[in-house]
């Protein structure tokens, strides 16, 4: 109710403005979880280990603070409205060719390109966002546009569950070139950034980046470490989760798809909750809470023992990882400098991905060498994490409410 409230008190323009930023990010997100579905299938056909297709991952995770430089200092440069069209066409059309990959080493390499497509598409349409709408609507509306990445993830599974037996994952694949079709969306109703706009006539949105950067290096190193710990919270609870479903409790296509679908609905659930409660405690509580809540809950999470036990251990624990990642946008945006607003949350984001792009690989190996036990893996891997992360956020900065110029 309090999220109708609050979209509701938006103009016509600002609830386009939200719409098409948080379908890029679902349709980037969908784009991106397609192939975690789909590991062990890859390795077969190309008669390699899952390890080595998992590290496609990691070439996409590392690729994609190079795309939030770039779309960013163009989005900084040109507006954020254009800049996030030209990025969505992108990461559809790679996503596409992947389908066309005749080797692992084709398919690294078209991964690669995707990871600076995606890398792109998180900062435009967060910064485009939160620049158009009204201070008080920032935390939930932050809650709602972050939740995108999961509602990619459940989208991904559906399709994964009614068309993965049928078209395989190269089919998979090629459905990946759907959100090109945002594009006509966006050009036909979302508006530029006010604040952009209004930086673009009196000549601020061309300021040298290093010289919009002076004084704030420090601010940066911290959001970079700050969001290493958040995509290692994220990335290490769901990216291997498909596998160890398929490869240690050989879990059928539908019950992997089950699971996956309730994984995504607690993260949309945490999300939403935690995004608007942070309007109320403040940025850094809101993620404090969060992260140490996930602690109690990663047993039942990584040994339920039955399909039902698992399922709420899923739902919780994605209550708690993304209710943390729902206030990301919002305290990102705010803890930017005006000019850079287009670069820094994203670049500061990717960057962190870069920091956690071994995450998956590194799971499969350390699974491996406990004999194939993804569950105590994932599981200590999180458990740690949890810990840094709310460490990390509780001794940094915020900047709740901040007026944007």
């Amino acid at each position: 109710m309090r999220l109708l409230s609050a979209l509701r008190e938006l103009n016509t323009e600002q609830r386009h403005v939200v719409a098409a930023s948080f379908l890029g990010w679902m349709l980037d997100a969908f784009d991106y979880f397609l192939l975690v579905f789909v590991i062990p299938e890859v390795a077969r056909d190309f008669g390699a280990s899952l390890a080595e297709v998992a590290f496609s991952t990691t070439l996409t995770l590392a690729m994609r603070p190079l795309g939030a430089l770039i779309f960013g200092r163009l989005a900084d440069r040109f507006g954020r409205r254009p800049i996030l069209m030209l990025d969505v066409i992108l990461f559809a059309v790679f996503e596409a060719a992947s389908a066309l990959a005749p080797s692992l080493v084709v398919l690294l390499i078209v991964r690669t390109l995707f990871g600076i497509a995606m890398g792109g598409e998180w900062g435009i349409g967060a910064s485009l966002t939160m620049e158009s709408i009204p201070a008080k609507s920032r935390g939930l509306v932050s809650g709602l546009l972050q939740q995108g990445y999961p509602a990619g993830y459940l989208v991904g599974a559906l399709v994964y569950w009614l068309a993965f037996d049928h078209i395989g994952w190269r089919g998979i694949f090629a459905l990946g070139i759907l959100p090109a079709l945002l594009v006509l969306y966006i050009r036909r109703r979302v508006p530029e950034s006010p604040v952009w706009a209004a930086s673009a006539i009196d000549g601020a949105g061309k300021t040298n980046f290093f010289e919009s950067m002076r004084g704030h290096w420090k601010l940066f190193a911290y959001l970079v470490v700050l969001m290493m710990a958040f995509n290692m919270f994220s990335h290490g609870s769901q990216d291997m989760y498909p596998t160890f479903l398929k490869e240690q409790l050989h879990f059928d296509t539908a019950r992997l798809s089950e699971l996956t679908i309730v994984l995504n609905l607690g993260a949309i659930v945490g999300g939403l909750f935690f995004g608007a409660w942070s309007e109320r405690i403040g940025r850094r509580r809101a993620i404090v809470v969060a992260a140490l809540l996930a602690l109690p809950v990663i047993p039942l999470w990584a040994y339920g023992g039955s399909v039902l036990m698992l399922g709420i251990g899923v739902f919780l624990l994605q209550v708690m990882v993304q209710g943390a990642w729902g206030v990301v946008p919002v305290h990102l945006n705010e803890l930017s400098p005006d000019g850079v607003r287009g670069t820094l949350p994203g670049f500061a984001y990717q960057g962190g991905n870069l920091l956690a792009a071994l995450t998956s690989p590194f799971l499969a190996w350390l699974a491996v060498r406990h004999g194939g036990d993804f569950a105590f893996a994932m599981a200590s891997f999180i458990a740690v994490v949890a810990v840094v992360l709310a460490s990390v956020t509780w001794f940094g900065p915020e900047a709740r409410g901040k007026t944007f110029d």
